[in-house]
């Protein structure tokens, strides 16, 4: 391992804001921070700015980033609730999800392998779908501010579980970042939940338990729960966490869509609002279409009607009106008969292989309901009959407009006693539709009953005249609004189907067939159908909560009592690191006990139920040789794993001697020459490891330890064992300063040279020099 001393500097900067969380991709050369008004910037090694995700709202706080394992994709929590998946590739935000509580840490597990997880279960139909279903159009073509993903999949790289800490105690799994997998509530295994606050929890290297490193009362204790449901049901979960994220992500097409067609329809009532529907609502109920009727079978035009036609409107001004609304009616045709039916039949498809998942009963029994899968796809079936419907009901209203637009093109030449072309002369068949669809603008007010008593009929005198129909468009805007129908579809008599089913009451209440609820809008046929692929997935999460066992509890260290309303980093100091060897297939959890003092666990995965506990403190032993002066005053401000074999640490002086300024320091701590300070346990019920483990001190520790002094009063700590940097924050957060470590080493041919790293120093300066930030290197 190279020590310490061979860290270079590469750059410092001031930055132009607070920076309150920031983590490095493992992979690639990108580093994300939070700033103090919520905002998440990404920025590459040599302090270029890629993207900057703004707050989702004010006063909210960044509390946890994390990048799946070797890819673009960054995991925030904020303060108010939100987790947001930010794809740093695109720009773009991927999801979101929103929480009742606030976010105590949000993380990426790693990569799932799924070659040891399968079991028995084998599945070679990994995105199938793209062979048997088109490609979803996107949406920009008809509203450039709409942002797609241009249908992305949604679990994007190697799977992998995303988990979401809860300050209430509360965690939650997403198997790739879509399907629910299971919640735990820590308060219900702990004996003091007055006296409770969790620090970390994360998913054991098998994906099969979890640790839980939490406060309860004075003790500070790790929780191991194992869970029978995720070691056996891993390749299962995985294909239907696949799904899972096919259905979000046409769930999200489908909104999308919905947005559009709200957009375009209301495009079509502006056009219609700003001519005739005005002239409409000045005429008394029941005059419009009258006198429409009179023009049409009469050819006679009323002095109000002719003003109308000569005066407000000409020829090329309807013509004009004419093309606008028939363009807007396309589009909206266009949305529903491509769009929204072909993301209907794309969610058919994958509800449709959930319910044949749910009939293998051996693999998918504690997963799949097959009753809840079979209702999702009679409610999906529901919506697309519902699309359909909505599709006539618009091409009977797009020929209707057709007629009505030609017609009066018609009238407006014949009474100017113009030249007519032949193409707007109507036929016989196209005349009546014109007349019913002219009787249909104002329809006749049903009489009152005589047998109302006087205090009814006096209410009813009150009543407001009826809404008009605004050329009979409200045929088509009914099903965008959250109410049921109030014109509903009209049988069509031709159908054979709706004529049997309404003489077999019968087949309206069999599960065979999917019911046709005629009373519904789009948008109460949507909800109903999300509903029932929600409650889907509730079976999943239900039986991976209910499976959590409590293995064992260490008891790591003593804290001091809670006062009511002090802050717990006043009395104690606890901050922890994760990291799964996959080497020597254990989890090892670093965790600060004090404020001098840190504990490194190791836990085999292998069987053995072997517990590894290294205990180290910053102050001298009592054998230790001389130090320098700062070494007698040392605290710990962060620690991170930098790989499998070192941890990184940040220590801080606590001199008090007026006039000197506290100094910091960076501390390379050597995994592998601590093993002889450790002491071994047996994974039991109970650990009590303070009262089974001596605490050595870091500086007795022969070829363990380097020290690198810090310019400044360093506050947090960034490392990447697989990227060789090292980052750290100073003068109250608001200076970045960026090492690079091992540089003594040969550099593998996917790391920068040496030339490059002046080069980027270079570019450092002159970016700080055009940004107005002040560079240092």
């Amino acid at each position: 391992m190279a020590q310490t001393s061979s860290m270079k500097l590469l750059g410092a900067r001031n930055m132009t804001c607070i920076v309150e969380r920031m983590e490095w991709n493992n992979k690639m050369d990108l580093i994300a921070y939070g700033t103090e008004k919520g905002e998440v910037i990404i920025q590459r090694l040599n302090w270029q700015k890629i993207v900057t995700f703004p707050t989702p709202g004010e006063d909210v706080r960044v509390r946890s980033l994390s990048w799946q394992m070797d890819e673009t994709l960054l995991a925030v929590g904020y303060s108010n609730g939100k987790v947001a998946l930010l794809d740093a590739e695109s720009e773009t935000i991927i999801s979101g999800l929103i929480y009742e509580d606030d976010i105590k840490k949000v993380y990426f597990s790693k990569a799932i392998n799924s070659q040891e997880t399968l079991g028995t279960y084998t599945c070679n139909a990994k995105d199938k779908h793209r062979k048997f279903l088109p490609k979803l159009q996107p949406l920009t073509n008809i509203d450039p501010c709409l942002k797609t993903l241009d249908q992305k999949s949604f679990p994007k790289g190697s799977p992998c579980f995303l988990v979401v800490i809860m300050r209430s105690g509360k965690v939650h799994l997403l198997l790739l970042g879509a399907l629910q997998a299971g919640s735990i509530d820590l308060t219900q295994h702990v004996l003091h939940p007055e006296q409770f606050d969790v620090y970390d929890v994360r998913l054991n290297g098998d994906f099969n338990a979890i640790y839980a490193l939490l406060r309860d009362g004075q003790q500070l204790k790790m929780l191991h729960f194992h869970n029978q449901v995720l070691q056996e049901c891993m390749a299962p979960m995985l294909e239907l966490a696949t799904h899972c994220a096919h259905i979000l992500e046409t769930k999200n097409y489908i909104n999308d869509t919905q947005q559009c067609l709200t957009e375009a329809w209301e495009t079509v009532q502006l056009e219609m609002d700003n001519k005739l529907t005005k002239y409409a609502n000045a005429q008394p109920y029941g005059l419009i279409s009258a006198h429409f009727m009179e023009l049409h079978v009469f050819g006679f035009a009323t002095f109000e009607v002719e003003e109308f036609l000569f005066d407000t409107l000409s020829e090329k001004g309807f013509k004009k009106i004419a093309n606008s609304v028939d363009l807007s009616l396309s589009n909206l045709q266009g949305l529903v008969f491509k769009q929204l039916n072909a993301a209907s039949v794309n969610m058919i498809y994958f509800l449709n292989t959930i319910a044949g998942f749910g009939r293998m009963s051996h693999f998918f029994e504690s997963l799949i309901s097959p009753e809840m899968a079979n209702e999702a796809m009679r409610a999906c079936g529901a919506f697309v009959l519902k699309v359909h419907e909505m599709q006539k009901t618009i091409d009977t209203l797009v020929y209707d407009m057709k007629l009505f637009h030609a017609w009066m093109i018609f009238t407006i030449l014949r009474l100017s006693h113009q030249e007519i072309p032949d193409d707007l002369v109507l036929t016989e068949e196209e005349n009546i539709a014109l007349a019913d669809f002219l009787c249909s603008m104002e329809p006749e007010i049903e009489d009152r009953s005589d047998e109302e008593d006087e205090s009814e009929a006096d209410l009813l005198s009150e009543t407001p005249p009826p809404t008009r129909n605004k050329f009979n468009l409200e045929r088509v805007g009914q099903y965008f609004e959250n109410a049921q129908l109030t014109q509903p579809y009209t049988k069509d008599p031709s159908q054979l189907w709706e004529q049997m089913v309404a003489e077999n009451e019968c087949l309206n209440h069999c599960n065979l067939f999917v019911p046709h609820d005629k009373q519904l809008s789009l948008v109460q046929q949507r909800d109903k159908m999300f509903n029932a692929i929600d409650a889907v997935f509730h079976k999943p999460t239900e039986s991976i909560s209910g499976s959590f066992k409590l293995a064992s509890a260490v008891l790591c260290a003593d804290l001091p009592p809670m006062e009511p309303g002090e802050a717990l980093e006043d009395r104690d100091f606890v901050t922890c690191s994760y990291y799964v060897n996959e080497n020597t297939k254990c989890d090892m959890l670093a965790l600060t006990i004090s404020w001098q003092e840190a504990m490194i666990l190791e836990v085999s995965r292998a069987g053995d139920c072997l517990l590894r506990c290294t205990k180290i403190q910053l102050q001298p032993g009592i054998f230790t040789p001389a130090l320098h002066e700062d070494f007698y005053h040392l605290r710990f401000v962060d620690l991170q794993f930098y790989n499998e074999s070192a941890l990184s640490m940040l220590a801080q002086t606590t001199t008090s001697a007026p006039g000197i300024r506290p100094h910091s320091y960076f501390i390379q701590f050597s995994l592998a020459a601590a093993r002889n300070q450790s002491t071994q346990h047996q994974m039991g019920t109970l650990v009590k490891l303070k009262e089974a483990t001596v605490t050595h001190s870091i500086h007795d520790v022969a070829d363990g330890v380097a020290f690198k002094g810090l310019d400044g009063v360093c506050e947090m700590l960034a490392v990447s064992g697989s990227r060789k940097v090292a980052t750290v924050l100073s003068d109250r957060k608001r200076k970045m300063t960026i090492f690079e470590m091992e540089v003594e080493e040969e550099e593998d041919d996917t790391e920068m040279s040496q030339a490059s790293f002046l080069e980027i120093s270079k570019e450092s300066v002159l970016a700080g020099a055009g940004d107005g930030e002040k560079t240092e290197t």
